[in-house]
């Protein structure tokens, strides 16, 4: 383990080149005031630069750093557990987008502590370090603190996969204690299509591993909230949002319902045979393009909030995402003494945005999210890879229709018995007669398990804390609901 006190470390410090590594027993040995700096010999062009970072929740042990990939740096903030830090599962976070900041699920939804307003972190009671230790990350490069020295970019998901996977190799060979721990993979929307990914290579990279001698990764489940899996099943649910009582009373008239209706075959039709059949870019971009006019841009014309269908967006609301409480996360992570105590590098802008809109037009301009990902989940499962589809009931963009429809849909041995399972009530702790305390709805088999959460929008765990937290705890401990 090596130490830099330069501002700008990165530039000094070579790939681990001499053959030794010696791992970091306890995360208590890093400094809070520099970098120390990590490398190993099975990935030679991975640096990993980890500092203490007294902020936030001081009760817990909280890291920060960036991962070095050459020229590109990816910056992660890790918090241990509240509980047992010792024994506790891991898990890893990532935001969506494309081009989203963790800082979003970290500050606003799932953290140790929460921004509410412009007085800056304040203690979060229901946050999922309670009994994990988690991982935030900002990926791919260019997104939060994230950064290139050159202007490199990563504009797929597969090629973003490889550098998380490495990254969490290099990181649980460093921390000997976190060896063998139960690892989840957790994201939210666009995270439906990254999580998939980045779990399906860090599997093939255990095979890989295991050949070479080293310990493989437990990786033992993918959790996604309100993600973009299945493009295909979740562009036609936006009728049964806007013209149903799928989520809240019909929010159409009966004549835009009617012809939205009529769409839907002529929409179906189109993707299949363009997207899913066989992947054409030219005719999937058009028919794309003619589903979203069709069936999404009377949406976009409501006025309402896209990932609240119950509440109002005006215009002018969507620059901070309908939620203001995402502008006081911005100023905060751009005053100068955060940024310093969180280890944030020189080369990083000092106006910090939430999302990059130069990230999502790259993968937008790759097609990246019109690449079917379901299959990668189907995969996992056969290999014994738990598999959680959460949704909040209230989101349009990555609904809860859409999301139950492919899951239905999806190709793997336990097919059958999941789809012969019905949708019965589940409330925090088990504690409900009826409807009395009901949180949502569930359906689980054979590893797969879909649930709905009441009257939560597209970040559950910000507008629905404790069901959030109830069900993550009873994923990862296997209990079940």
């Amino acid at each position: 383990m090596k130490q830099s006190t330069d501002a700008r470390p990165y530039l000094r410090v070579a790939a681990y080149d001499d053959g030794l590594f010696t791992p970091v027993e306890d995360l208590s040995a890093l400094s809070e005031t520099q970098f120390s700096v990590l490398g190993h010999p099975a990935f030679p062009n991975y640096n990993v630069r980890i500092k203490k970072s007294a902020f936030c929740d001081e009760t817990v042990g909280a890291y920060t750093g960036y991962i070095d990939i050459e020229a590109r740096h990816i910056f992660f903030y890790f918090f241990e557990s509240r509980n047992d830090p010792d024994t506790d599962d891991v898990i890893f976070w990532t935001n969506g987008g494309p081009g989203c900041s963790s800082s979003l699920g970290l500050f606003m939804e799932l953290d140790p502590c929460r921004i509410s307003d412009a007085n800056g972190p304040s203690f979060h009671p229901e946050s999922w370090n309670t009994n994990a230790n988690i991982f935030f990350v900002d990926q791919p490069i260019g997104v939060g603190f994230s950064y290139a020295d050159y202007g490199e970019s990563v504009s797929t998901t597969e090629e973003a996969a490889k550098d998380i996977a490495a990254f969490v190799f290099v990181f649980f060979e460093h921390f000997t204690k976190f060896k063998g721990r139960a690892f989840h993979m957790a994201g939210e929307s666009y995270g439906g299509r990254y999580v998939p990914v980045f779990a399906a290579e860090v599997y093939d990279q255990n095979a890989k591993l295991l050949t070479e001698g080293f310990a493989p990764i437990n990786l033992e489940s993918v959790m996604i909230g309100n993600g973009i899996t299945d493009f295909y099943h979740q562009m036609t649910s936006s009728f049964d949002m806007q013209c149903t009582s799928a989520s809240v009373p019909p929010t159409l008239s009966v004549a835009e319902c009617v012809r939205m209706k009529q769409m839907i075959p002529r929409c179906e039709k189109r993707l299949k045979e363009s997207c899913v059949d066989k992947f054409d870019a030219v005719d999937c971009v058009a028919a794309g393009a003619f589903c979203e006019t069709h069936l999404e841009l009377p949406f976009w014309l409501s006025e309402r909030n896209p990932y609240d269908i119950s509440q109002p967006c005006d215009a002018k609301g969507m620059e901070d995402l309908c939620y203001p409480v995402t502008r006081h996360i911005s100023n905060y992570l751009s005053l100068p003494s955060v940024r310093q105590s969180l280890g944030v590098d020189p080369a990083v802008p000092a106006n910090f945005s939430s999302c990059s809109p130069i990230v999502g037009a790259a993968f937008n301009a790759h097609l990246d999210g019109l690449r079917p990902t379901e299959d990668y989940l189907g995969a996992l499962l056969e290999r014994g890879v738990r598999v959680l589809i959460y949704v909040g009931t209230y989101d349009w963009i990555c609904n809860w229709v859409g999301n139950e429809r492919w899951t239905l849909a999806l190709e793997w041995s336990g097919r059958e018995a999941f789809n012969k399972e019905a949708l019965r009530p589940w409330a925090v702790g088990g504690n409900f007669t009826g409807d009395k305390g009901r949180a949502g709805l569930v359906r689980s088999a054979k590893g797969l398990t879909f649930m709905t959460i009441d009257a939560a929008g597209h970040m559950v765990p910000y507008d629905k804390p404790k069901e959030a937290l109830d069900l993550m705890q009873r994923w990862i401990s296997g209990k079940g609901f």
